[in-house]
């Protein structure tokens, strides 16, 4: 993802491109997973903590990202690349590995459908597989 894509996506959902903003986005685009505040904060230690909060607070507001359960006792944020604003049209499986403690996308997997009981509406679907990743197995 190149910064003209960086700050389209970001003017898309609403959020002014500032150097803080742009950095926290290209943290994930660097590592391609769900990351954690922990992890963030590690790769952007010239940040501040509380601006890296405001910015997820703020990402997840205009549906920039999605928050899921890691798998663990933590939550994981995934940048949104969905240029919807009622549906989301990137949604997939994440695997969380339990030995190492990271959060894969797995995006050539679809989320199953899902049917609900009469009365229900679903808003999000997260679909979370917890095992060993091909790393920690080696």
């Amino acid at each position: 993802m190149s910064q003209t894509d960086i700050i389209d996506l970001m003017m898309h959902h609403g959020v002014k491109p500032t150097p803080n903003r742009i950095m926290i986005v290209n943290a994930f685009v660097k590592e391609h997973r769900p990351l954690s505040m922990t992890e963030i904060e590690t790769q952007l230690e010239s940040v501040d903590k509380s601006v890296i909060s405001r910015t997820l607070a703020l990402f997840r507001e205009r549906h920039m990202v999605h928050v899921l359960p890691d798998g663990g006792d933590g939550i994981r944020y995934e940048l949104c690349h969905s240029c919807s604003d009622d549906r989301d049209d990137d949604a997939h499986i994440h695997f969380y590995c339990s030995r190492c403690g990271k959060t894969f996308c797995l995006e050539n997997i679809p989320v199953p459908e899902v049917s609900l009981p009469d009365g229900y509406q679903a808003e999000s679907v997260n679909y979370m597989v917890t095992g060993i990743c091909p790393d920690c197995r080696r």
